[in-house]
């Protein structure tokens, strides 16, 4: 158990592990959207301020009505630090093309200065100075206005921003990891009390069952599957030990019976009669031996589904009819009435998914109970349906069963003391309820004794998938 301890405890960290590592990858790609977001948003905003002033120097020098600028030589310095560290230039387009002597008091690649002329607009940024420019055309030559500034919001803003991020990320680290280790907890709750429940069922307590998990169908499917299976093993655990108890007592008393008889005859010399008389009792023994051996077969194949034969669609009624038809015939004081009071509008909510010949044997043994132990009154049994199950009532005004002796109505040839004077081996209900549980059916008994029994069973009904 320990070791499942450990496992389980092993997969919750890998589990809040994984899950601290997805929350931590979704943290820092948002984190990183919303920072180059704001670089990009901050980098195009400021060259837009920067066009803003680059255009108006260019309205400016237009407007004059004679530009005397030196070739190579730069014309104007604007610095009125509209924006910061703000410095605007003006300059004549070189004709040769060489831009070195701009260059070297600029400090800007000549590159910017041939993609301003060619394409009528460039920018350029050296990650602290911004610059924009700018052609235009007056008196028939080329000129360029250049705005450049110190763009604060990377220098600051961002710095800003950095900070603020790395501290949000911080905290949500700090609180995916408590949510991560509460989440991984709740996830394996469910699973631990599993296992706790499962470490307290053995061999002498295997009716406990699972309990379902509210809102969790993905494990109740889990639990289901276990129950089903720990019916399974409750039933043939039944079966085997109540055989084991048994067997040993129920096969040595016609053992013994024709040991002794044979034991006697042999002893001397008997008349022919005396012989007879002998294997008559002989063959009388070994035919209870025969029957108690195959009522034994019987029980333990019934004790598991692998045994089952064929299952079909089965109709209760018609079923029930034939039982009843099938006792009268064996025994013409069996009296038994069919209650149809209670039939379903509908038929096919009588029908069952089971084998006919194990359903028959289940119903054919509680009713001939039912005749034998009322001294043949009546048997009334009632047939009823709902949406999800098929009833059948069995009830008779019997001798009933003694409270006292009532948890013991399921052991194999268990007979119950008020049964001394009629016929049986104990079989008949163990037998009928291992079937009616083979098929997923519930059998249910109320029994007073001198009063008599009420026998309830309910099987779901087949549904089509």
């Amino acid at each position: 158990m320990k070791n499942i301890l450990k496992r389980i405890s092993t997969n919750q960290t890998k589990t809040m592990l994984l899950l601290m590592l997805v929350f931590s990858v979704v943290i820092l790609l948002f984190s990183g959207l919303v920072y180059f977001s704001i670089v990009n948003f901050s980098h195009q905003r400021f060259y837009e301020l920067l066009k803003i002033r680059a255009t108006t120097i260019v309205q400016i020098e237009k407007s004059k009505q004679h530009l005397d600028i030196p070739k190579n030589h730069i014309l104007n310095s604007l610095n009125d630090e509209e924006l910061p560290m703000e410095k605007d230039y003006v300059f004549e387009v070189p004709k040769d093309s060489n831009y070195n002597q701009i260059t070297s008091q600029i400090h800007i690649p000549d590159t910017f200065f041939k993609n301003i002329v060619k394409k009528g607009e460039a920018n350029f940024n050296d990650k602290e100075f911004y610059y924009i420019g700018q052609s235009f055309k007056s008196e028939n030559k080329t000129y360029i206005a250049i705005a450049s500034a110190k763009n604060h919001y990377v220098v600051y803003y961002l710095g800003y921003l950095k900070r603020t991020l790395t501290t949000c990320m911080i905290l949500a680290l700090f609180f995916s990891m408590i949510f991560s280790f509460y989440l991984s907890k709740t996830l394996f709750k469910p699973i631990l009390k599993i296992t706790n429940k499962v470490k307290e069922i053995s061999s002498e307590n295997l009716h406990l069952r699972l309990e379902p998990q509210p809102g969790n169908t993905e494990l109740n499917e889990l639990i289901d599957t276990f129950n089903g299976m720990l019916n399974r093993i409750e039933t043939s655990f039944e079966t085997q030990n109540h055989l084991i108890g048994n067997v040993s007592h129920e096969l040595r008393t016609p053992l013994t019976s024709i040991m002794g008889e044979a034991d006697v005859a042999l002893s001397m010399k008997r008349s022919n009669e005396h012989y007879q008389e002998t294997l008559q009792i002989i063959l009388n023994e070994a035919e209870k031996l025969d029957k108690k051996i195959k009522a034994l077969l019987m029980i333990a194949q019934t004790g598991f589904d692998g045994k089952i034969q064929k299952m079909d669609k089965v109709r209760m009624d018609q079923l029930l009819w034939d039982v009843i038809e099938t006792a009268t015939r064996i025994n013409s004081k069996n009296n038994v009435y069919m209650d149809i009071s209670m039939l379903p509008d509908n038929p096919k909510k009588l029908k069952v998914f089971g084998n006919e010949q194990l359903l028959h044997l289940a119903m054919a043994n509680i009713i001939n109970n039912g005749c034998k132990y009322s001294d043949f009154q009546q048997v009334k049994v009632s047939l009823g349906a709902t949406d999800t199950h098929v009833y059948v009532i069995i009830k008779d005004n019997g001798i009933g069963i003694p409270d006292t002796e009532f948890d013991k109505i399921y052991d194999p040839f268990f007979r119950a003391s008020n049964t001394r004077n009629y016929e049986g081996y104990g079989i008949g209900l163990p037998l009928a309820r291992n079937i009616i549980r083979m098929h997923k059916g519930e059998l249910i008994i109320n029994s007073k004794e001198n009063i008599g029994t009420t026998v309830q069973i309910s099987f779901p009904i087949f549904v089509v998938s």
